[in-house]
């Protein structure tokens, strides 16, 4: 595979970015949900406001992963007070690692993760961690074999569903 770069998302990127979000989101968990959950979360969850403040928050960084041009999966991580849970400030969250489905198996999300923790050593963090859904397989093995081990659980909301996910973390040892 060619290389894959990595570029920080930038207001300017908005639209990219939600056209990302919503395919790869939809590709991930439109299987496993209601028509009328997904539809609801693709509409508020990568809404224009949203992103726009998510972007613009001191503590996250957006970065795509884009091979030829062509934007091809995402990564989102979180520091200090944006974390979605732990708020540790010693510690860094990845909250989204999404690839392209025709791209799975094809190092991408590799490309991201390592972006992520090349940031956690760059600000020092202790440890990273994230939430991965308890049915998302593929995610945990990929976690797992990237050293992250799992702590505990938590509820994630989509529309009227409540689903679990396994939370992991990996102490980064600088």
């Amino acid at each position: 595979m060619e290389n894959i770069i990595t570029r920080r998302i930038t207001l300017e990127d908005l639209e990219k970015l939600q056209a990302i979000g919503r395919k790869t989101f939809e590709e991930t968990f439109s299987e496993s949900n209601s028509e009328e959950n997904m539809k609801n979360y693709l509409e508020e969850g990568f809404s224009k406001e949203k992103l726009t403040a998510e972007l613009t928050n001191k503590d996250s960084e957006f970065y795509f992963a884009i091979l030829k041009d062509e934007v091809i999966g995402y990564l989102k991580v979180n520091f200090g007070e944006s974390q979605t849970e732990l708020k540790d400030s010693s510690a860094l969250e990845i909250e989204r690692i999404y690839v392209l489905k025709e791209f799975h198996g094809k190092r991408v999300g590799q490309v991201l993760y390592d972006k992520a923790t090349e940031i956690a050593k760059q600000k020092s963090s202790e440890y990273v961690w994230l939430g991965v859904w308890e049915k998302n397989s593929r995610a945990i093995s990929f976690y797992k074999k990237n050293g992250f081990a799992e702590f505990g659980h938590h509820i994630f909301r989509l529309g009227d569903d409540e689903q679990t996910d396994i939370m992991m973390k990996k102490t980064m040892g600088n």
